[in-house]
């Protein structure tokens, strides 16, 4: 020990200790002030995109993950400088890493980039009913990289961002009332008008059908076997749309049994023409040329 303590240049360590100590307080001190600065500005930058309309998810994105980490990778690198760290070949080397990683995750960068974009148009908030990628559903939850909605029957779908950019999206919440369009078909005997009075009188009371704008009947088509007729009413919470759905469709099935209306069964009405004559006509003309063909080499010889 006492030939190790002796081949050891302590005069030498030490000065280079006291050397590399002014480094580290001023890497210290720059931490601390990029910290600084972000406690700083933090609250301010927030105001500003609130004010911008920004969606409180992506201002709190922005400036709590991205504006920070931003803040703290030049204040590491400004501070690893002041102690000597080659900062240039670090940065190389991480910018080799990033472009590794960003092909390795380009989807999860697509839809994270599509997170952005949703929350900048605001197509649907959370709370809103929509239907998209054959969901149909309330938005739970609005994340840079899925949304989350729950469906009628209480299932949770997680959808990716991406797939909801790239698809045609429904928002059934967006204006606030709705209208809900219910397809009832009566016999072709039947009178329009007088099912179209016994419709509307059954479904005027029902909850939770507004009064305002009123319940209306319309001849949609001219159907196969059906005067096929759209009952129309207007909900003001697109919650309620199913339930209303359900609940006009078999009140006005009822009222029309009940006024002796009917509601034809889906019927195919073919013609068969005869055509027994032919077809022994044409087979004997076939065996014919068949008995003619085969008389021919005979007769030849």
């Amino acid at each position: 020990m006492d030939e190790l303590i002796a081949k050891l240049d302590v005069q030498r360590l030490l000065t280079m200790a006291v050397e590399f100590i002014p480094g580290i307080i001023a890497a210290l001190i720059i931490l601390l002030a990029f910290w600084m600065l972000f406690s700083l500005t933090r609250g301010p930058l927030k105001a500003v995109l609130h004010r911008a309309g920004l969606h409180e998810t992506l201002v709190r994105m922005l400036i709590d993950n991205v504006y920070r980490f931003a803040i703290l990778i030049f204040g590491l690198v400004m501070a690893a400088d002041q102690i000597g760290f080659n900062v240039g070949a670090a940065l190389a080397g991480i910018g080799v890493v990033g472009i590794a990683v960003g092909f390795a995750a380009q989807d999860t960068l697509a839809n994270i980039i599509s997170g952005f974009l949703i929350f900048s148009d605001k197509p649907f908030t959370v709370g809103d009913w929509v239907r998209v990628a054959g969901q149909y559903g309330q938005v739970k939850e609005i994340t840079m990289r899925t949304t989350r909605i729950r469906t009628r029957n209480n299932t949770y779908v997680v959808i990716p961002n991406k797939k909801i950019i790239d698809e045609v999206l429904v928002n059934h919440s967006k204006h606030g009332a709705t209208r809900v369009d219910v397809p009832v078909g009566i016999a072709y005997k039947e009178n329009i008008p007088a099912a179209r009075d016994v419709i509307l009188a059954s479904v005027r009371d029902l909850e939770p059908i507004l009064k305002d704008p009123a319940p209306d009947v319309v001849v949609k088509e001219l159907g196969g076997s059906s005067v096929n007729l759209d009952v129309r009413v207007w909900i003001d919470d697109a919650s309620h749309e199913q339930p209303a759905y359900f609940r006009v469709m078999e009140t006005s099935k009822l009222a029309l049994d009940k006024a002796g209306i009917e509601i034809p069964y889906p019927h195919l009405q073919l013609f068969v023409e005869n055509v027994e004559d032919r077809v022994w006509q044409n087979v004997a003309r076939l065996a014919q040329a068949s008995i003619t063909a085969g008389q021919g080499p005979a007769q030849a010889s």
